[in-house]
């Protein structure tokens, strides 16, 4: 009883002084004069900020039940700007509730509603915000009594930055500000908005006052969104200019959306999804550098140097090395044919890309996978300019042979400027073929040297203005499907037999030697001679690579001894027509026909005058009609 009773009374006394505090505080609000509360309060935001605020708007004074005071159409700004480096629609000043009581002002925390920050960047580093960062470094001082605010509130705000002919700007700011009133840190946390994607941020100092005076301190920078996801630790000082060192983390779900959303034009073609990355960080006036990079991108991992300025054009250095690359989501969307894989592709190329950054970049790796394709240690480097990309293979080991050479990919006036100088020495002709033209047709092991060059809208457009030259030599090999010995030798026993299927089996052939010339989209066959054991054929006459059709004509030549029986080799005309993945072989028929000894005679007595208008005068008295004139086979 006695228990409840004491704490009866000590409710009781706990009431009777709030009472007393809220008569007093309504007396107070009745008796303290607005002005002097007004003074109050713009002095102490001059003291805790070192700035001068001018208070154009009205003001109000609300000191019951709620102690606040707010100004309105505040501004901040530098001496003879035009444009204000901080405007409010208003400011809002929270007052402490027992320093009131004891009839002192002090300002519990500071909120900007609706504000606009304005941040113009200069030559050489400076900004309109300079001169006023300078004048609150050398007015502000931490406050060890703690008798000043230490928060100030952003409220949809509005941040514009410009810089030259660029203007960026964050929408919907809601920010918290720990002003260093009583320590020397400073940090910010909240959201923005920014090219309609809300982030996440937080910023901190670990000495604010010496980071205004341009001198080394701790810094920290969080940023989270759907885009990116950055992290950054580290120091930073702006005297004489920018530097930043730390550890940098990175991540994206989708790098080219990123690059989109930061206002770039991403490469072209496929790829660039999944990133991540994380090095040590060095920033000195327009250059960042990173070193010990590990980055990883769809899949790939890689590690070196990396270095990005942005002085002038922005352009990209570096040198990664990786385990194994897979090239393949970046040539995924490169369609060469079209969707039923028999004709070119006249779709538009699209090299926007190319054109906004300037790339150095070398990248080597023990194992490269392209479309399928293979390749072992591979050396390459990466050299963009003005639009113009090259690609230069210092050594690719591949097909069990190297490649060298290099690929060239530009921005020209009728749409792509492509040019192409390779060389696949001692390959695996069968695999290498393949994989680079889809051709299937050879085996054995050869050298490949190819120099062409084309300009054009589209691959087709590409394809009609080719130009260059090739070069092949093989050894030890075979033509797959395709068995000329066996051909031959049955036409040699029986011309008229019909060839048959003889779209099968193989040719083997000990040397395979193709010169070949490109003008405008056809290729000229120069030289084309196939040497085995047992056959020997040589080859001319010209392609389409438009049209992607051959117009060969060739002799293929059973090699045997000479006998009584058998005074000269077996000779055989062909021709080889239509698309060149599955051409049609023809022998010459009149060479047939005048090897049969059974349809010789016929041959010749269609070939004499008086045969030819008896056959012309039966044909007459069998249809009633004129004959079609039976023209004279050509004498070989």
């Amino acid at each position: 009883m006695a228990a409840a009773s004491g704490f009866k009374r000590l409710g009781l006394i706990s009431a009777a002084v709030a009472a007393m505090a809220v008569g007093a505080l309504a007396v107070l609000s009745a008796l303290m004069p607005r002005e002097a509360v007004r003074d109050a309060v713009t002095a102490e935001i001059r003291a805790v900020t070192g700035l001068d605020l001018a208070l154009g708007g009205q003001s109000t004074v609300a000191l019951f039940p709620s102690s606040d005071i707010s100004f309105y159409n505040v501004r901040l700004s530098d001496n003879g700007a035009d444009t204000p480096a901080l405007s409010a629609g208003r400011l809002t000043a929270r007052l402490r509730f027992f320093p009131l009581l004891l009839g002192r002002v002090e300002i519990a925390d500071v909120e900007l509603v609706e504000p606009t920050i304005a941040i113009t960047l200069e030559p050489g580093g400076r900004s309109n915000w300079s001169n006023l960062l300078e004048t609150l470094a050398r007015r502000l001082k931490p406050d060890e009594s703690g008798a000043s605010f230490s928060e100030i509130r952003i409220v949809d705000g509005t941040v514009t930055i410009r810089d030259r002919d660029v203007t960026e700007t964050l929408h919907g700011v809601e920010l918290a500000l720990a002003w260093p009133s009583i320590s020397n840190s400073f940090a910010a946390t909240g959201r923005f908005v920014w090219r309609d994607e809300p982030i996440d941020a937080s910023l901190s100092l670990s000495n604010f006052v010496a980071a205004l005076g341009g001198n080394q301190s701790g810094l920290k920078i969080r940023l989270s969104g759907k885009p990116m996801k950055v992290a950054f630790d580290g120091q930073m000082s702006s005297a004489p200019t920018l530097r930043i060192d730390g550890t940098l983390a990175a991540d994206s779900e989708s790098l080219r959306d990123a690059i989109r959303w930061t206002g770039q034009r991403p490469l072209p073609g496929g790829g660039f999804g999944r990133f991540a990355l994380k090095a040590q960080t060095k920033v000195a006036g327009g250059t960042l550098a990173l070193t010990g990079v590990n980055i990883e991108l769809d899949g790939n991992a890689a590690e070196g140097v990396l270095t990005f300025a942005s002085g002038g054009r922005r352009s990209v250095q570096g040198t990664l090395a990786a385990e194994g690359l897979d090239l393949t989501p970046y040539v995924s969307t490169v369609r060469l044919l079209t969707a039923h894989h028999r004709d070119w592709s006249g779709l538009p190329f699209s090299l926007e890309g190319l054109k906004g950054v300037d790339l150095d970049l070398r990248i080597s790796a023990a194992q490269v996978v392209v479309s399928g394709a293979k390749f072992d240690r591979t050396a390459v480097a990466a050299n963009l300019r003005n639009g113009n990309l090259v690609v230069t293979i210092g050594e690719s080991q591949a097909f069990g042979g190297v490649i060298k050479g290099s690929l060239g990919l530009g921005v020209a006036e009728q749409g792509a400027d492509l040019r192409a100088q390779l060389q696949f020495a001692d390959v695996d002709l069968e695999k290498c073929l393949h994989a680079i033209f889809g051709l299937n047709r050879l085996e054995g092991k050869g050298t490949l040297s190819l120099a062409v060059e084309g300009t054009g809208a589209s691959v087709l457009a590409l394809t009609r203005s080719m130009r260059g030259s090739a070069d092949l030599s093989g050894k030890a090999g075979a033509l797959a499907g395709l068995n000329v010995e066996q051909l031959l030798r049955r036409l040699e026993r029986r011309p008229l037999s019909g060839s048959g299927d003889f779209r099968t089996g193989r040719t083997s052939y000990d040397k395979l030697a193709v010169t070949l010339s490109i003008h405008q989209g056809t290729i000229k066959v120069d030289t084309m001679q196939i040497e085995g054991a047992a056959v020997h054929v040589a080859l001319g006459g010209s392609a389409s690579i438009p049209a992607r059709e051959l117009d060969l004509k060739g002799t293929a030549t059973l090699v045997a001894r000479t006998t009584a029986d058998r005074p000269a080799p077996f000779e055989l005309p062909f021709v080889v027509q239509g698309p060149w993945d599955d051409p049609i072989m023809l022998p010459d028929s009149e060479i047939l026909i005048r090897r049969s000894g059974a349809a010789a005679p016929l041959l010749n007595a269609v070939r004499d005058q008086r045969n030819r208008e008896a056959l012309r005068s039966a044909i007459d008295r069998l249809t009633g009609r004129p004959a079609v004139s039976v023209a004279p086979a050509k004498a070989d």
